[in-house]
């Protein structure tokens, strides 16, 4: 929202203009807060639309304490806590979503194979339905707390000139293997970098955990002083927040190996740095987001929201975010709007026949490029733990800052 005080000459045409085209705004992130995806939903839905684009941190915060400032909240499931327990979102009614039916079992179900394993911590489906009380759970009602839309599963990304045994490199353990002292580095969130740092460390024996996804106190506490050590003999090169920040550590050539997002990768293979996503053993850290419908939206502006809901998972917001490497809860809806080819390397895990483009029109792979995990089903059936809220997540982050910070 504008904090400035309108001046008085201006203050009929807004009026006039809102009364005639709906204003929504939308409070999240870099993730699916694109421009490609803006200008398209206010031609599709003949309203204007406004993003507010912040860091991880700063949207939850903002989105708990700041309820009116904002329409739709498009965020993940594992930062739905807060702003449920603040009432700050209210429930979509299911009945309202005219594709319900087609979006896939990962959030429904917490898995889309039937032999794929669950995943700890956070599972979208742990949240997903809204219960007679209020709660959320995974027994399936009514209504939802967050229709689900963007997804992934992430690990960690290295330079293949400098590592090119990937047998090694495939296993969370090689990010804190000391050969790259100085040349590492960790995404700057608690409660994601919290797990990239878990997994490696139980994966180099260095530690374990009753549950990866519900840390102790004790856990948290010998984890992080287990990182500050490395921090302090000068082992991570930084600790980053945006994807675009990840891309230009390596390449300024500052890390070989490094917490990475697929934008990330992206951008990296469209500047023709040679780098890879790792496929570790262990299994991927995984992570879903959604968009949820602001607690004070009622009357048209309500119906605006949904139109909104249901356009993002109509076909070609998920074309667009695909060619970031992200997936969409309705692929087979998605797959018209992208080439044979795009369908082909993104979602089935196949050489990419030709030159693929970004969202925004660059040329991002190259033809013949695979993209590492193999196909979407594949990457899906190999979660290891969701990102997640913890029980001890305000101790958690005031020990990452800590961390961070020192």
């Amino acid at each position: 929202m504008n904090k400035h005080q309108p001046d008085q000459t201006a203050t009929a045409t807004p009026a006039l203009h809102l009364e005639g085209r709906p204003r929504l705004r939308v409070l999240g992130t870099a993730i699916s807060l694109l421009e490609e995806l803006r200008v398209r939903a206010e031609a599709d839905l003949g309203i204007e639309v406004v993003f507010d684009n912040n860091d991880f941190l700063t949207t939850q915060h903002k989105a708990a304490q700041e309820p009116d400032s904002y329409d739709i909240y498009d965020q993940c499931f594992h930062n739905l806590d807060i702003v449920w327990y603040w009432r700050a979102i209210q429930p979509i009614e299911i009945g309202r979503i005219a594709l319900w039916d087609e979006i896939n079992d990962l959030t429904k179900t917490g898995h889309i194979g039937p032999n794929a394993r669950l995943g700890q911590g956070d599972a979208p489906v742990k949240k997903l339905f809204v219960q007679p009380n209020l709660e959320l759970g995974d027994t399936p009602s009514s209504t939802i707390s967050m229709l689900p839309t963007t997804h992934n599963f992430d690990s960690f990304a290295y330079r293949t000139d400098v590592a090119p045994n990937t047998v090694s490199m495939n296993s969370w353990a090689a990010l804190l293997d000391e050969r790259w002292a100085g040349r590492a580095a960790l995404v700057d969130e608690p409660a994601i970098g919290i797990f990239d740092a878990a997994l490696a460390a139980q994966a180099s024996g260095l530690m374990s955990f009753d549950n990866i996804g519900a840390m102790t106190v004790d856990e948290i506490d010998r984890l992080i002083g287990l990182l500050e050590e490395r921090k302090k003999n000068g082992y991570f090169r930084a600790f980053w927040r945006t994807a675009e920040d990840a891309a230009r550590l390596m390449v300024r050539g500052e890390t070989d190996i490094q917490s990475m997002w697929s934008t990330g990768i992206s951008i990296l293979n469209g500047q023709g740095v040679p780098v890879e996503q790792a496929v570790p053993a262990e299994g991927y850290r995984a992570w879903h987001g959604g968009l949820c419908l602001a607690r004070h939206l009622s009357g048209r502006m309500r119906d605006v929201a949904y139109e909104y809901l249901n356009w993002w998972i109509s076909g070609w917001p998920g074309s667009v975010v695909a060619r970031q490497g992200y997936y969409i809860s309705t692929p087979e809806r998605s797959r018209q709007f992208m080439s044979v080819a795009e369908w082909d390397y993104w979602y089935g895990g196949l050489p990419a026949a030709n030159d693929l483009p970004g969202p925004d029109g660059t040329m991002r792979i190259r033809a013949g490029s695979v993209r590492s995990g193999g196909s979407y089903w594949q990457r899906a059936n190999c979660i290891a733990v969701w990102n997640t809220t913890m029980d001890e997540h305000n101790y958690l982050v005031r020990r990452w800052m800590q961390l961070v910070e020192r």
